[in-house]
């Protein structure tokens, strides 16, 4: 197993994440979806288990075109689909990917704390000694345009030159953290998100571990530059807003997958 904890500082409030990361997972969604492929959402329904409550979603990846080329050319038909069980009971969410091909030779888990800080702190999710010293720690700038693909790059949703309207925020420049830490009074937060990854393939296992951690840290990245660039779409939506959102949005969804063409970041060999 690989584990890399990613930490991705924003400067928007905890609570104003909750609705921002719940408005950009129904539009990143859409972005992903059609021509057969992308996100199907099976379940969408509040939790509660022993004192942890929540919302809890079960969705498919239908990903025929979004994995390396070796693995497309090994799979049987139909083995590309990768299930996602997520327990939001935020500010701690978990996400657990699956496959019913590989079982239980695939895992993909991410475990995120959100903290009202500047991702100065070690070890939040509270790991064992030996565990922690194996873990990777990897900083996400959303404001470096040089850790994105450049075919990810598009200009409104760049937060080195967005200025956000409503809240006043951006661009961010190069020392824009120095400068949010420095500042108590500017919203800020960091999402700490713990990869543990399991691949257990012969001949296969540290290239894919590898490689999925890579993408994650795309996907993270890419992600959340659109999330702070859309931010005047969703600082005044309220929860119930997203939820209805999240019902127009698996329709949505489901008519894309059929009617229109396969598009959305693959994955680079």
């Amino acid at each position: 197993m690989l584990i890399k904890e990613f930490r991705i500082v924003l400067p928007v409030s905890v609570e104003e994440y909750q609705v921002g990361q719940l408005y950009a997972v129904a539009e990143a969604s859409k972005s992903e979806t059609g021509g057969g492929e992308g996100v199907e959402v099976l379940v969408n329904e509040p939790y509660e288990k022993d004192e942890e409550k929540g919302q809890y979603t079960h969705k498919i990846y239908h990903l025929q075109s979004k994995v390396p080329r070796v693995i497309s050319a090994l799979a049987p038909k139909g083995s590309l689909e990768v299930h996602e069980k997520a327990w939001n009971a935020y500010p701690y969410c978990r996400t657990i990917l699956t496959n019913e091909y590989m079982k239980d030779d695939f895992m993909i888990k991410i475990e995120t704390w959100h903290k009202p800080d500047m991702g100065d702190q070690d070890n939040v999710h509270g790991l064992d000694q030996s565990s922690w010293e194996k873990t990777e720690i990897v900083d996400i700038d959303i404001a470096d345009r040089s850790c994105i693909n450049a075919k990810d790059y598009k200009p409104d949703q760049d937060p080195a030159i967005f200025k956000s309207e409503k809240t006043g925020r951006g661009p961010l420049g190069p020392d824009w953290k120095k400068e949010l830490a420095n500042n108590p009074s500017c919203p800020h937060m960091c999402a700490y998100k713990l990869v543990t990854v399991k691949f257990k393939w012969r001949g296969l296992q540290n290239r894919m571990e590898g490689l999925i951690q890579k993408v994650e840290k795309r996907v993270f990245t890419h992600f959340h530059r659109q999330l702070f660039c859309w931010i005047d779409k969703w600082i005044d939506l309220s929860m119930d807003d997203i939820r209805r959102m999240e019902e127009e949005t698996k329709a949505e969804l489901d008519e894309m997958r059929k009617n229109e063409e396969i598009k959305g970041m693959g994955v680079d060999d």
